[in-house]
């Protein structure tokens, strides 16, 4: 029955090979920053492998999984199940495998890879189209631009695109931050007023969605124009003036007794942040990276696990308004992964190897715990069937 019941959904497998797939790729990320593991990576740094396989490897299993349940959710039509589902899955496991042994394979991976996300666009977007469900729209875009972004890294590995590796990673990772902050808007209320045990009702102001809507893309593009210009500073000021008002008004006391309530309101927190401070490199020494790691380590890894933990709870029949135990430790390790991460460097940036390090086992010890306590919830059936 473990077999059967791995396939029924899309949440199932692409969760677990979100965990797994988190803890080995930072594993081996450390050993080839830190200890030179000798891989050979032609046509790419070893950052841009790391930051690929984060967003492309770890980020897209995620968002796979996620939106395989989701649009099954919104449209009442099957997305991907069985043997389909199987197959795209197993297109991102070999793009995954062939991309941890360095770059020599570089076309195959690149196959399995957009292989992947072309099976994925088609079952997210069959459903979708088939119902004439238009406000899903701004999904299949961005799953379109992120395939697009994709194909772009390999090109420019292969040399056949200038910029083509930069312009992919930092459009992959600002796409996927537009996606949280889109789905976030929707459901972050909705969970809340759900989820705190009292009436409480929390509104998005649309004059706020307007401008998000408007500033958001033009930050985007300006990062990848016109990389640390004064422009993107002041655009991004202006986003998190945005987010912190809607931050501010989706408030309430109650969401700090729910560990699934509190992560994804700590995770637009350090979305924020990751706006103010590259906001301040206009007029400070901030390094470049330490923004961009507010967004990918504090704001998408944070509200990635919340996500997976809340679905896979409430898709295997369980209470996602009590979630287990050991939750609260997870995501305060997820917390303080990214406080090592962003912080600690810029207070103490001699030692700025070993606060990698030192984020890089949190982060391996999170996904550790997540994949100790969710991984046999996914390979089972319901609790609640039949």
């Amino acid at each position: 029955m473990t077999g059967q019941s791995l396939w029924l959904r899309g949440f199932r497998p692409f969760f677990l090979g979100a965990a797994l797939v988190a803890v080995l790729s930072m594993v081996m990320w450390l050993s080839i920053y830190l200890f030179q593991l000798p891989l050979n990576f032609p046509g790419i740094s070893i950052f841009q492998w790391h930051a690929h396989e984060m967003i492309y490897g770890y980020t897209m299993a995620v968002i796979a999984g996620f939106l395989l349940t989701a649009a099954w959710n919104w449209t009442g039509q099957e997305t991907a199940s069985g043997a389909g589902l199987a197959w795209i899955f197993l297109f991102w496991v070999l793009a995954r495998a062939l991309m941890m042994i360095g770059t020599d394979l570089l076309i195959y991976a690149a196959v399995a890879d957009l292989s992947f996300m072309l099976g994925l666009g088609i079952a997210v977007a069959r459903p979708v189209i088939r119902v004439r469900q238009m406000r899903q729209a701004p999904v299949l875009l961005i799953i379109a631009l992120l395939a697009a972004a994709n194909l772009l890294f390999y090109l420019g590995a292969a040399g056949l695109a200038d910029q083509g590796v930069r312009l992919s990673v930092y459009g992959g990772l600002y796409l996927v931050l537009g996606m949280v902050l889109f789905m976030g808007r929707r459901v972050i209320p909705f969970f809340t007023e759900r989820g705190v045990g009292y009436a409480v009702e929390l509104k998005n102001a649309r004059w706020n969605d307007i401008a998000t809507f408007i500033l958001y893309p033009a930050f985007m593009l300006s990062e990848l124009v016109f990389p640390q210009s004064a422009a993107g500073a002041v655009l991004a000021a202006g986003l998190f003036i945005l987010n912190s008002l809607r931050v501010h008004g989706w408030h309430t006391l109650g969401i700090w007794k729910k560990p699934l309530l509190w992560g994804l309101f700590t995770a637009f927190i350090m979305i924020n942040l990751g706006f103010l401070m590259r906001a301040f490199t206009l007029v400070t020494a901030i390094p470049d990276l330490l923004p961009i790691h507010a967004f990918a380590v504090g704001g998408i890894g944070i509200v990635s696990v919340s996500m997976m933990a809340r679905v896979t709870l409430g898709h295997t029949g369980r209470n996602v308004h009590q979630s287990p135990p050991i939750m609260t430790l997870l995501l305060a390790g997820m917390v303080l992964t990214a406080t090592v991460r962003i912080f600690l460097p810029l207070m103490d940036p001699v030692h700025y190897r070993f606060w990698i390090g030192a984020s890089g086992i949190l982060w391996i010890i999170s996904f550790a715990l997540f994949a100790l306590v969710f991984i046999p919830m996914l390979v089972s059936k319901r609790i609640d069937a039949a």
